[in-house]
């Protein structure tokens, strides 16, 4: 098996030496993405607006694989403050619906641009889901 790179415009680019995603197989594993818009600039607002901002940049770089949130298998969640918990899982819950995947989420020290949220997904692709 061989890996891809997974880009679309309709994310923020990566600010680094990374990749939007990457394909191996039939798994998609994300980078963290931040609340920035397509245009590279942070959303204003709070950890709600944030979020929302996070799993539809999440949702464009699985649309470009051809999947959706509900292939999700595992969601790891960067938080700032434990305290924006509930907060954040409102809004996280609003996305997923019924589709639970594995998660772990984790209080950091800071993240890149001082903002609130960071999430990284991996997604089961289906031999006909995804581009070939």
């Amino acid at each position: 098996m061989t890996l891809r790179i997974v880009s679309t415009p309709d994310a923020p680019a990566a600010i680094g030496p990374y990749a939007q995603a990457v394909r191996f197989g039939q798994l998609l594993f994300t980078s963290g993405q931040i609340p920035l818009t397509p245009a590279g600039v942070v959303v204003a607002g709070g950890i709600e607006e944030q979020t929302r901002q996070v799993l539809t940049n999440l949702s464009a770089v699985l649309a470009a694989e051809g999947a959706t949130l509900r292939d999700v298998i595992k969601a790891t969640v960067f938080l700032k403050d434990m305290n924006q918990f509930a907060e954040f899982n409102q809004v996280y819950a609003s996305f997923f619906g019924d589709h639970t995947p594995a998660r772990s989420t984790v209080e950091v020290a800071r993240l890149p641009r001082d903002v609130f949220v960071e999430i990284e997904l991996v997604a089961a692709l289906s031999v006909e889901t995804g581009k070939n």
